[in-house]
């Protein structure tokens, strides 16, 4: 697979795996055995998979210990991101919150590293703006663990362009996290205009729309009880009949270009700027080998015209998190000595 640049001299593969799902993720329970996932996790080793994507609140933990297992006999080989700023009852906050103190960043760092059985995290994010931390003692206390050798780039999730900014200011961002695709295109006003300027790096979670440009999902769809989008908007009665509009168009000009609906998507989003990495997650080995076959899937002017043309006349319908969720994303840190 080809190798693509974020920022700060950051270089992964095309499309990264993303590791949530396999400690449960749209379930909360029901991830695959930790063999499987193991084996799932080498298995896109072998296929030129090099970035994979995890966080200490996965699990909790447990999803950086598989990692760590899987990807031992190969870690020179490949970049692990991770990700702190969940808070835990060793913090001194209630547990589910927020916590990116330095001293909470300099504690998780060093656990995440046992866990990962490695000596450095090559992508260290903050995973939510913490609403009482200025992002400058974060991106400053991130800086101090670059220096140390225990992280290679600092990495932000979801924090909005004025966060951006200044974290950069402090330490370079190699990267942002957030999600994006042909579902959801609201980075392209805020964010994306910001990393092209400042050459930071695009690492899209859910490009799939969390499993509904797949092309799986009709409207006749269920979930269960613990999967998360029975209780997320666009998901919901008329929301989601209106949002298939965008699956019909992701599903004729696959069949033209001679890929599923979902390596299209991904393709994509691979083709709309060079510093784009995708990090589709799975529990299956046949979606893991179908999502990484997208890297090869070519695309036209024409044909991306045609995509995004379709996508700008369809209105997407409904929130993307339940209204709790939804607080956390696209933040600003607050200012020192606010």
């Amino acid at each position: 697979m080809k190798r693509r640049t974020l920022g700060d001299g950051l270089t992964v593969s095309e499309i990264g795996l993303g590791c949530m799902s396999l400690t449960g993720a749209y379930g909360t329970t029901g991830g695959p055995s930790r063999s499987d996932s193991v084996s799932l996790i080498r298995r896109a080793v072998e296929l030129g998979v090099t970035f994979f994507d995890t966080a200490e609140v996965y699990g909790p933990f447990a999803n950086e210990d598989i990692l760590g297992e899987a990807l031992e006999p190969v870690r020179d080989q490949v970049q692990i991101a991770t990700k702190f700023g969940f808070a835990f009852a060793e913090n001194g906050v209630e547990p589910g919150g927020l916590c990116s103190r330095p001293e909470s960043i300099r504690r998780a760092v060093d656990h995440s590293l046992r866990r990962l059985r490695t000596d450095h995290i090559d992508l260290y994010y903050q995973h939510r703006v913490d609403p009482t931390v200025p992002i400058e003692d974060v991106a400053g206390t991130v800086k101090e663990l670059i220096e140390a050798g225990k992280v290679s780039h600092l990495g932000l999730s979801e924090a909005a362009a004025g966060t951006i900014r200044r974290a950069h200011a402090v330490q370079p961002v190699a990267a942002v996290q957030s999600e994006f695709s042909m579902w959801w295109r609201d980075r392209e006003q805020d964010t994306i205009p910001v990393l092209e300027e400042l050459g930071i790096g695009l690492v899209p979670y859910s490009p799939l729309g969390k499993g509904f440009l797949t092309g799986t999902i009709d409207a006749t769809t269920t979930f269960a009880d613990s999967d998360f989008r029975g209780q997320t908007p666009r998901f919901q009665g008329e929301a989601l009949e209106a949002n298939l509009a965008l699956v019909a168009v992701l599903n004729r000009i696959s069949a033209e270009v001679g890929a599923t609906p979902a390596q299209l998507a991904l393709a994509w989003l691979l083709h709309q700027r060079p510093w784009i990495g995708p990090i589709p997650g799975t529990k299956r080995v046949e979606r893991l080998e179908e999502n990484t076959a997208a890297a090869t899937v070519e695309l036209t002017d024409a044909q991306l015209a045609e995509l995004r043309a379709a996508a700008d006349q369809i209105q997407i319908v409904g929130a993307r998190y339940p209204e709790a969720q939804d607080r956390m994303v696209n933040q600003e840190a607050p200012l020192p000595g606010a």
